[in-house]
């Protein structure tokens, strides 16, 4: 019996418009989001626009206040610190998970990913590394194969990539990122777990330049 794709809903193509936008820096933190401005500008009625203000709160990525409107979210130091030891806990499992699944397939997706970075580093073109610097990070809980995992990280990888593509496109800053995301897959090359995993923390949680200072 043929299987037929059925189509995505105006619903769906407003949340993901709205998710890349926001994902991508071309809407503020804290921008104030209008149901009826936003219906115009995409040509739809409100009730997308309203359905996909639901989705991207549940996602973390807007936040309804009662008699102000929807907002792009924001997030202070404190939740930024929550985030990333969520993060970490994530990804450090994830490790540890992949290399007994399968190492060697890892560090195969690592390499293509960094392969692309380095590309797209020489040649300036910031906004692209950026978006492999996010495949880089999924690729690590990717190769756990546990689908509660790959769950639970996806609550908390848009907010990520969004500080990801807002942090300041300093040479130096990129330069630190690619060698740290080098180390940790050559550590998991050569089995080294425990010395990944040191690099990955350093990487996540780094206070200087980064998602502090936004």
């Amino acid at each position: 019996m043929n299987r037929f794709e059925r189509p995505r809903s105006l619903t769906e193509l407003v949340t993901e418009h709205l998710r890349n936008e926001i994902v991508s820096g071309a809407l503020d933190f804290g921008a104030a989001l209008s149901e009826a401005t936003i219906a115009d500008r995409l040509e739809v009625s409100r009730t997308p626009v309203r359905e996909a203000f639901q989705r991207l709160e549940i996602e973390g990525l807007v936040r309804s206040e009662p008699q102000r409107g929807t907002f792009v979210f924001s997030t202070s130091k404190t939740e930024l610190q929550s985030l990333c030891d969520v993060r970490n806990v994530l990804e450090t499992g994830a490790i540890h998970l992949s290399v007994k699944h399968d190492r060697p397939g890892l560090v195969k997706r690592l390499t293509t990913v960094i392969n692309r970075m380095e590309k797209e580093r020489k040649a300036g073109n910031v906004p692209a590394y950026l978006h492999l610097d996010t495949a880089y990070h999924q690729a690590l809980i990717n190769g756990a194969a546990n689908i509660y995992l790959d769950q639970s990280y996806q609550t908390i990888a848009p907010r990520m990539a969004a500080l990801r593509n807002r942090l300041p496109a300093h040479p130096d800053l990129i330069e630190k990122s690619f060698r740290e995301h080098c180390e940790i897959r050559d550590l998991i090359n050569q089995d080294n777990v425990d010395g990944a995993l040191e690099v990955l923390g350093l990487h996540i949680g780094r206070k200087e330049g980064s998602y502090w200072n936004l």
